[in-house]
């Protein structure tokens, strides 16, 4: 149950790689129509990614699970998403993000989806879609419509191995404020996370001689540990000594400096914000007004801040100064 007691919507599940995850959760689907007729939807980032949807999805548990089905998918809709039948009947759909428009206009067709899978949803790149979470809740607000509600219960289950906690989605559902790494199970509001590490799967990806070859690489400990690939850990304390003031961001409502500490190699952020101090920017767009600019106006200074913090060279005053760094240097 979610953090209200109440059935999750929304399933988490991040772990190092080979773990299964795709594999469990691909079958799910698969036995859940073969068992009781219930269609899935595959959620992809871009409409490119359509294409070979049958082999991308169902080749590897085929062998494994369905070796006597087959499974195939036709474009659909102009283009706008690819229906799936397996053994000549349909059984789901596939829809991409970033045609969360055609999606909302083909919807009363993959009105009977049952569940969605969305795959990787984070990127290893950081590569997003442009308002990729709101685009996401489009499309799930689109599917969960029809059969005669207004709103139905369908559940997605969201599956990646851990690359940031700035990925869009911890930042937007609050993951990001909580998380931590002896954290198994992390319930909120309509969703449950699992931060999972598959002991298995650790130990076979080490024992790869290529792997061997990189093993001081931080990619390794990524795919292997279950350590997110763009993190590490960024700490609440309290700095004193000399430092220069860099900039006021604003964050819900609240003015918040950033300073940079250059004998002890950190960026702080505290809620002492000097309001002579001219570079000021607003992290989202309900704080704009008069003298404040916004985000992507400053792209070098938020690349130079997520560098820091990337690399556990930031620290906060407390959770509040934390929050709104997140926000700010979210993907």
């Amino acid at each position: 149950m979610d953090s209200n007691g109440e059935k999750p919507e929304i399933f988490i599940c991040t772990s190092n790689r080979s773990a299964g995850k795709t594999t469990f959760f691909n079958r799910l689907c698969v036995n859940a129509f073969k068992k009781r007729g219930e269609k899935f939807c595959l959620v992809y980032r871009h409409k490119t990614d359509l294409t070979d949807v049958p082999d991308k999805f169902f080749k590897d548990i085929q062998g494994l699970f369905f070796r006597d089905d087959v499974l195939t998918g036709k474009l659909s809709g102009k283009g706008a998403y690819t229906e799936l039948f397996l053994n000549g009947v349909s059984c789901g759909y596939a829809v991409a993000l970033n045609g969360a428009d055609d999606v909302k206009r083909y919807s009363h067709l993959m009105s009977d989806t049952k569940r969605m899978l969305f795959d990787e949803f984070q990127s290893e790149t950081n590569t997003y879609c442009a308002n990729e979470v709101t685009k996401f809740i489009s499309v799930h607000q689109s599917l969960a419509r029809g059969q005669g509600k207004q709103s139905r219960y369908l559940p997605v289950y969201m599956i990646s191995n851990p690359v940031t906690i700035l990925n869009p989605y911890y930042v937007s559902m609050g993951i990001s404020m909580r998380l931590r790494p002896d954290v198994r199970f992390l319930r909120g509001d309509g969703f449950v996370m699992e931060q999972g590490y598959n002991e298995a799967a650790s130990k076979a990806q080490k024992l790869s001689a290529f792997n061997k070859a990189f093993k001081n690489e931080t990619y390794m400990a990524y795919s292997t540990e279950s350590v997110y690939l763009n993190d590490n850990d960024a700490f609440v304390q309290k700095l004193s000594g000399r430092n220069k003031y860099v900039a006021t961001i604003k964050y819900g409502g609240v003015n918040f400096a950033i300073r940079e500490y250059p004998d002890l190699g950190f960026l702080y952020c505290d809620d002492n914000a000097d309001m002579s101090f001219p570079i000021r920017i607003v992290v989202s767009t309900e704080d704009h007004q008069i003298n404040y600019v916004m985000l992507r106006r400053n792209d070098l200074y938020i690349v130079g801040w997520r560098y820091f913090f990337e690399r556990g060279c930031f620290r906060f005053k407390d959770l509040r100064c934390k929050e709104a760094v997140l926000n700010m240097l979210s993907y």
